[in-house]
């Protein structure tokens, strides 16, 4: 059944439940997950947005407010001498897998347009067309309370962003991606300067071979 009261995750909350649901289908042989796969899964360096450096005890305090919601905990039933981990999402919203996929590649990645969700959304649903993305993201915009809003649209683009709302309002989304600084302390920092890095690297080789170009043709047309 649809939940009634809204649902504000943290931060830390959010990631490990899109981890989990990520992981169900992408790695399905190893789901439920144990602690030390879930610390990875949270912290991977891709298809994650922004990149987080969470420890053992952070996803374990997150596990236990998801579990307070009933939306993650410890596996039922399961047995072995680790402990693992699994998500309830289906449970909780009783979701189809197109409505499923969107709302765990937002969770995992943050707000996105319809054309960046159907190409990120590949390993867990596949969209034939926009359409299809746009008509699951219209359902879950349709919950009460609402699970997906639409952002305002940023000066020069042409498609409008979709935000999930279980950590909070559009306001609150907004207000995150304002916050000065929040993709470099958030670890997004590191992976800019190295392209930064890169591209610089190449603007000077550029630069001594046009050097070279023109000292050759000073050379043959000097004179």
């Amino acid at each position: 059944m649809p939940q009634l009261e809204p649902i504000v995750l943290s931060a830390a909350q959010a990631r490990v439940l899109g981890a989990l649901v990520e992981k169900e289908v992408t790695t399905p042989d190893y789901y439920p997950l144990s602690m030390n796969a879930l610390v990875n899964a949270c912290i991977q360096r891709s298809n994650r947005e922004p990149v987080m450096d969470l420890d053992e005890e952070a996803v374990r305090q997150a596990l236990h407010g998801l579990e307070d919601l009933r939306l993650a905990g410890r596996a039922r039933g399961a047995d072995g001498r680790v402990t693992k981990y699994e998500h309830w999402l289906g449970e909780a919203f009783n979701f189809n897998r197109a409505e499923t996929a969107l709302l765990c590649v937002l969770l995992l990645r943050g707000p996105q347009t319809p054309g960046e969700l159907r190409g990120r959304t590949e390993r867990l649903h596949r969209f034939d067309e926009i359409g299809e993305v746009l008509a699951g993201l219209q359902k879950l915009m349709e919950r009460e309370p609402a699970l997906v809003a639409v952002l305002p649209r940023q000066p020069g683009t042409k498609e409008s962003r979709y935000a999930h709302l279980l950590s909070g309002t559009v306001e609150a989304v907004v207000a995150a991606e304002e916050t000065p600084f929040a993709r470099r302390d958030s670890g997004q920092g590191a992976g800019d300067d190295e392209r930064i890095a890169r591209l610089e690297t190449a603007v000077a080789e550029l630069k001594r071979e046009m050097a070279a170009l023109r000292q050759k043709i000073d050379d043959l047309f000097g004179d």
